[in-house]
């Protein structure tokens, strides 16, 4: 969290981070606050539901890989609003974008990846846990 963190606070107005391991966000928090970093929000607990309160989002950017897509994110896009997230098991991985216009939701499949496996509660669009 820490790094993707502190480089999109570069480059955007706010950021809203979720870590779901405690002492991760804690360290994360403590870290960018050494570095002065003021425009992010940390919050703990299970990114598969996202942060419907902060929602709509212009952008996510999920950093570890589930196995499909988490309907929350989708839910809590903005129109215009794209959604960059790796897809897949351990042994492949994908890199997806999601763009949302209105009700529809553009999948575009970008380039193999490996990221750490997501952890969390949520369920993919098709139910896979």
């Amino acid at each position: 969290m820490r790094y993707q963190t502190a480089v999109l606070a570069r480059l955007v107005a706010a950021v809203c981070t979720i870590e779901i391991v405690p002492p991760l966000a804690q360290r994360a928090q403590a870290t960018l606050a050494e570095l002065g970093v003021t425009n992010v929000e940390c919050r703990v607990g299970d990114g598969c539901r996202g942060w419907p309160e902060r929602a709509p989002f212009d952008g996510i950017v999920v950093t570890a890989a589930p196995l499909d897509v988490q309907p929350a994110w989708l839910d809590q896009l903005a129109d215009g609003g794209r959604l960059v997230v790796p897809i897949g098991g351990r042994h492949e991985q994908w890199l997806h974008r999601f763009t949302k216009r209105g009700t529809t939701v553009r999948d575009e499949r970008l380039i193999p990846v490996r990221f750490v496996p997501l952890v969390g509660g949520g369920k993919g669009k098709f139910g896979a846990e």
